[in-house]
């Protein structure tokens, strides 16, 4: 029987951040490759996608929340149900980033964990001039005192959007036999973002 049984999994995203930062961005343009700079608020919308690792099925699915509506109870829900998360701010909001520090303490609590599967993200580097956020100051907060990871995208120019969740999927809780595969095809992409594969190329990192 167990020859019969195939190995599936899945893994929950989960998207965190204050109104307007860009999590649905984020996720549409890497499920549709696409951008809508209309701004429209999002109360929770959860996408499921199976995909196939190493000849293993494997559904992710990514939970988008408000950043809008404060439903302290519905947020608890995403954070027990989560494997990892994306705190999403903004490089032209300040405040965002402050949201990210407490969204990130209440993830601590309610997953009674020191170190959970957390990538902070700084989204909309395509408004050079409107930066009110340091990366270094992030990302030394980030790596060295909170031990998480640090991306900078832009989901409007789809810079960096693949690594993301690429680095999400890498810290998810995947089977053991997974994650060799997924790192393996990770150090396939140049490590220089100008030079970055397309959106379709990149997305094969997942679909074999």
């Amino acid at each position: 029987m167990s020859t019969e049984k195939k190995e599936k999994t899945s893994v929950r995203l989960v998207f965190m951040g204050a109104a307007g930062v860009g999590k649905t961005s984020l996720i549409q343009r890497f499920l549709q490759d696409t951008f809508d700079p209309k701004h429209r608020r999002t109360v929770e919308e959860l996408h499921s996608r199976e995909y196939e690792v190493g000849g293993v099925k494997v559904t992710i699915h990514i939970m988008d929340t408000s950043g809008s509506y404060s439903f302290p109870a519905m947020r608890k829900l995403s954070i027990q149900n989560g494997d990892a998360f994306a705190l999403v701010y903004a490089v032209d909001d300040p405040d965002s980033l402050e949201a990210v520090k407490s969204l990130r303490e209440e993830i601590l609590e309610v997953k009674e964990d020191k170190f959970p599967p957390i990538v902070v993200v700084g989204n909309k580097i395509d408004r050079r001039g409107e930066r009110r956020v340091s990366s270094g100051d992030v990302l030394s907060t980030v790596e060295l005192d909170w031990n998480n990871s640090f991306l900078e995208a832009s989901a409007k120019d789809n810079e960096n959007v693949v690594e993301v969740f690429q680095e999400l999927l890498q810290q998810a809780n995947l089977p053991s036999k997974l994650s060799p595969v997924l790192r393996r095809r990770r150090e396939t992409f140049p490590k220089d973002a100008n030079h970055r594969p397309p959106m379709n190329k990149a997305n094969s990192c997942l679909i074999s």
